[in-house]
């Protein structure tokens, strides 16, 4: 038989584990209730900008010479002098001698002919006296007609054309003459020089080139669809001009002459031709433009109206996303007139201050409740406060 012992002690360990889940129980907290999580979708906003603008269009070219003329002999001859200036980069007014050919055989063919003219004179001279002389003696005879012959006109005409192609002569004499000087044909910057001190040329033998510097011009490509935002298709529209000159940005004012009036075959563009007053600045105070540089041109164009600038992605179907009064996502149809790049220009649609929502949406619903960062922020900002303002409660 068990004894008293055994049955207690069972009973008593009993007793404690009960005691000690009721202890354990007692101190565990109940659970907490969990707040109700906001999932109100956050946006971000952009306040709409109403401003007049005037379109300009972009475009971009090089910059070339308006004339280049390429120096060529009208004589054979030996070079005997060369200008210091007519060197590769040299600057040169209109009229600067730029080289001489040898002349003496020139010289000379220009006396010979001042001869013949002198001799063609003297002969007419002559046959005019004689001709008067025939002419008296007819009259004496009263029963006779004279003839043109009798009356020497015929060796007359001859002698006129005698003394017409001596002076023919002496132009082509005196002409060959002034070929032997090379002069520049106006205002010019040296571009080459092929011949050297002491060489040979013949009638036809490239001397150089030169590059006219009273203007330069630059030939920009413009689309087809741009062309409606230019005033006049462009003709007259004010240009800027930017590049890089010495490694600094640089600006230079251009004006549209002319449109070459076809579209090209291969970029099916049109090409507008701006020209640029005194590129080198040798005649006024402007930055210098050197023949060759790449630039970027801004051509002015219509004035738009009052517009609006947006992203170009944000527009869908013809329309935009944008905040409410009372923060509910609606869509608003605008009128897009052009595109600039990532951006787009719209001109109805859309009102100064309105909030153009500029975030993406997972699954967009035009109605749906949205907020804003900054009130979400208010909220958490209150939601603190709260506990703190109670305790100070209490304290007092």
């Amino acid at each position: 038989m068990a004894t008293k012992k055994q049955i207690i002690l069972p009973l008593v360990v009993i007793v404690i584990g009960i005691a000690g889940f009721a202890g354990m129980a007692a101190l565990k907290k109940p659970p907490e209730e969990k707040e109700e999580l906001d999932t109100t979708p956050l946006v971000s906003v952009q306040a709409v900008e109403i401003r007049p603008m005037d379109f300009s269009v972009s475009s971009y070219g090089v910059v070339a010479a308006k004339y280049e003329t390429e120096l060529v002999s009208q004589v054979n001859g030996e070079i005997v002098y060369l200008s210091e200036k007519f060197v590769r980069g040299g600057f040169v007014k209109k009229g600067d001698i730029l080289a001489k050919i040898d002349p003496s055989d020139y010289d000379a063919a220009l006396i010979d002919a001042q001869a013949n003219m002198a001799s063609a004179r003297a002969t007419l001279v002559q046959e005019k006296a004689f001709g008067k002389v025939a002419e008296a003696e007819w009259k004496r005879i009263k029963d006779g007609v004279p003839t043109e012959l009798s009356l020497r006109k015929p060796q007359l005409a001859q002698e006129i054309a005698k003394l017409n192609s001596s002076e023919a002569g002496l132009k082509r004499a005196k002409r060959n003459v002034e070929r032997t000087v090379i002069k520049a044909p106006y205002d010019s910057l040296i571009e080459a020089r092929n011949i050297g001190l002491g060489s040979y040329v013949s009638m036809g033998t490239n001397l150089g080139k030169v590059l006219s510097t009273g203007n330069a011009e630059i030939r920009l490509p413009i689309a087809d669809k741009e062309i409606q935002f230019l005033t006049n298709k462009g003709n007259n529209a004010d240009v800027i001009l930017k590049g890089n000159f010495a490694g600094q940005p640089q600006e230079w004012k251009a004006k549209i002459v002319r449109s070459e009036g076809v579209i090209d075959s291969r970029s099916r563009m049109t090409y507008l031709v701006a020209e640029v007053a005194d590129p080198y600045g040798l005649k006024s105070n402007n930055n210098e433009l050197r023949y060759g540089t790449y630039v970027t041109a801004s051509i002015g164009g219509v004035h738009a109206g009052e517009v609006t600038k947006v992203a170009r992605h944000l527009v869908i179907n013809g329309q935009v996303a944008v905040l409410d009064d009372d923060s509910k996502l609606k869509y608003v149809d605008v009128n897009v007139v052009r595109q600039i790049g990532s951006q787009v220009i719209i001109t109805d649609g859309l009102d100064s201050g309105m909030n153009l929502i500029t975030s993406a949406l997972d699954y967009p619903i035009e109605g749906m409740q949205l907020a804003l960062p900054k009130d979400k922020s208010l909220e958490n900002d209150d939601s603190e406060a709260q506990p703190t303002q109670i305790a100070m409660e209490e304290k007092e």
